[in-house]
């Protein structure tokens, strides 16, 4: 398999900025995800790398709706800090519980302010709401194995 194709499990160097080229993620760790529709990335990133080969490169601009969603003002909570994990501090992310239909599901709330007693925490993606670039360029393509399509994802992340 030498080009990025349905079922190829596709390795990924990257970073992501802003649109005015502020870095807001240098990549560290590659993104390694099966191709097809499975979910692994953004669709706007995935339908870049159609037919792409190993070297091959892709800027792609994302808005809002094609990444992390639009910022939700609903999902900002104020709590007792004496509700909340000890010590407590901005920046720390605490896992609650999603109200949202029937099914419970776990949110992560980032800790943005603490005063007067009183916690703020933001249930959002740190990068909702925000247009983004994403540069990456394919570092390796195999096919993906019949157990990692029935997972929907690569099960052998060792970095090709």
């Amino acid at each position: 398999m030498t080009q990025v194709e349905k079922n190829a499990v596709v390795t990924l160097s990257y970073n992501l900025t802003d649109p005015d080229g502020n870095l807001l993620d240098e990549g560290n760790q590659p993104i390694v995800y099966i191709h097809g529709g499975y979910g692994g990335v953004f669709l706007p990133i995935e339908n870049a790398l159609e037919g792409k080969s190993v070297g091959d490169t892709v800027t792609v601009k994302l808005q809002p709706d094609d990444a992390f969603g639009e910022y939700d003002f609903e999902l900002l909570q104020i709590e007792p800090v004496e509700n909340l994990p000890q010590p407590l501090k901005v920046g720390m992310m605490i896992e609650g519980d999603s109200e949202e239909g029937l099914e419970e599901s776990a949110v992560f709330y980032t800790v943005t302010e603490i005063a007067d007693g009183k916690a703020v925490l933001d249930g959002n993606h740190p990068l909702s709401g925000m247009a983004l670039v994403f540069i990456g360029a394919v570092t390796a393509i195999r096919p993906a194995t019949p157990a990692e399509i029935e997972a929907r994802e690569p099960l052998d992340l060792k970095l090709e």
